[in-house]
């Protein structure tokens, strides 16, 4: 099974610097990061609980290679079809809070990458607050998850 992660892992980290390639190497005329993507908590608490960070596209969920598909340097844990038909990726929020460089209090921007299963490359880009903050919680108040 460790050799199994360890093959996927290299095969994702050769996708990735393939695909940064050609995303930098991409004409300054027009932006290469034109899809719009949302991402899910809009704010990042780094004590939360929370167990993953959601992105939603303007992708069709056919169109994605999933082996593809990053978020900052955070490679994907999961992925489905919205009900319009478009790509979700699901991040494990562990491994985003762990990305270095985060700014605390403010805004951080994030981007989604990935190839299309015809090699086109999909990219977008959105903002997301991080804080470093317990639960807000009153005297007496008992702490109840959120469910997404």
């Amino acid at each position: 099974m460790t050799r199994i992660k360890a093959r996927l892992k290299r095969r994702n980290t050769f996708l990735f610097l393939g695909l940064a390639t050609v995303l930098f190497a991409m004409p300054a005329i027009g932006s290469a990061c034109d899809n719009e993507i949302r991402i899910a908590p809009y704010t990042l608490n780094l004590r939360s609980e929370g167990t993953v960070v959601t992105v939603h596209t303007d992708v069709p969920y056919s169109d994605v290679d999933v082996y593809s598909v990053y978020l900052g340097d955070v490679a994907i844990s999961a992925w489905k079809a919205d009900d319009r038909g478009f790509f979700v990726a699901k991040f494990l929020m562990d491994d985003i809070k762990a990305i270095d460089g985060l700014v605390l209090n403010d805004y951080n921007t994030f981007q989604f990458v990935a190839v299309t299963v015809s090699g086109q490359p999909i990219c977008g880009e959105a903002e997301v607050m991080v804080i470093d903050r317990g639960p807000a919680r009153l005297p007496g108040d008992v702490l109840v998850p959120v469910l997404e």
